[in-house]
């Protein structure tokens, strides 16, 4: 009979992490790289400029710790405006995460990489734009070429949503960091809240639940950047470890102090 000592969250850890735009959610990831874990990144906002500057200030040997795949649909101009022409991006990205190979570069099945390796989806948001351009074109179209938009955003946001589960499945034996905007929703009661940025509006209260942690980068009053861990009147938080992690960690070392306590 299996005891809570061998339970997978004790060897991995599935980080839901959230932020507004340019509040240091994929720089805040150099400290992973610095303290020697291996990031595998799927980058689909192409922005990873900011998490290379800041491993090279501080060691630049670590950049060979980040490996990464930059995946953005086609786009075009045409008489209506820009256009998606190829959608791949978010086929593509699944398939990296049974496989992780393209161009030359082999690096076997995510579900097996183990503790040492995070596999990073950067970002959640343009993910889920990828979702939808991908599934937009699938969808019953009538000879006028309408469609049921409703049709699309359901096809998204289940696609996006078995990202998730399987991402945070027991068989997922790699630590995983999705990183995510904050949509910030007016609930009936009045109440506003801040859910992840998902396709629709549906999905976002959801997709908290398939993580066991949840962590806000954000800019307090003065410019300073930190890592949030315990839940804001806004944002629902939560940690493993919530009786010993301090509820605000320094950007700089944050995520691996995260790591480290969670593991400890």
């Amino acid at each position: 009979m299996p005891t809570l000592e061998k339970h997978q969250s004790s060897e991995f850890t599935k980080l839901l992490l959230m932020g507004d735009s340019k509040s240091g959610k994929t720089g805040s990831l150099a400290p992973l790289a610095l303290k020697g874990y291996k990031l595998r990144i799927l980058d689909f906002d192409n922005g990873l400029d900011a998490l290379a500057q800041a491993i090279k200030q501080k060691d630049p040997k670590a950049l060979a710790n980040v490996e990464f795949r930059t995946l953005r649909d086609e786009r075009t101009s045409s008489p209506m405006g820009p256009i998606v022409s190829k959608a791949h991006a978010f086929v593509e990205g699944v398939k990296m995460l049974d496989n992780w190979k393209y161009d030359g570069a082999d690096l076997g099945k995510p579900s097996t990489w183990g503790k040492d390796v995070i596999a990073v989806i950067d970002s959640l948001t343009f993910m889920s734009d990828a979702a939808w351009a991908f599934r937009e074109p699938l969808v019953p179209k009538s000879r006028e070429g309408k469609y049921d938009v409703r049709a699309v955003y359901k096809d998204a946001q289940d696609a996006i949503e078995s990202v998730l589960a399987l991402l945070t499945s027991e068989s997922f034996r790699t630590n995983v960091i999705v990183i995510s905007h904050v949509k910030y929703v007016d609930n009936p009661d009045g109440t506003k809240k801040g859910y992840p940025t998902a396709v629709g509006s549906a999905l976002s209260p959801t997709i908290p639940r398939y993580f066991n942690s949840v962590a806000l980068a954000q800019t307090n009053p003065g410019g300073k950047r930190t890592i949030q861990t315990a839940p804001t009147a806004m944002i629902d938080l939560a940690n493993p470890a919530s009786f010993k992690m301090l509820p605000t960690l320094p950007i700089e070392t944050g995520l691996a102090t995260f790591f480290e306590t969670i593991r400890s």
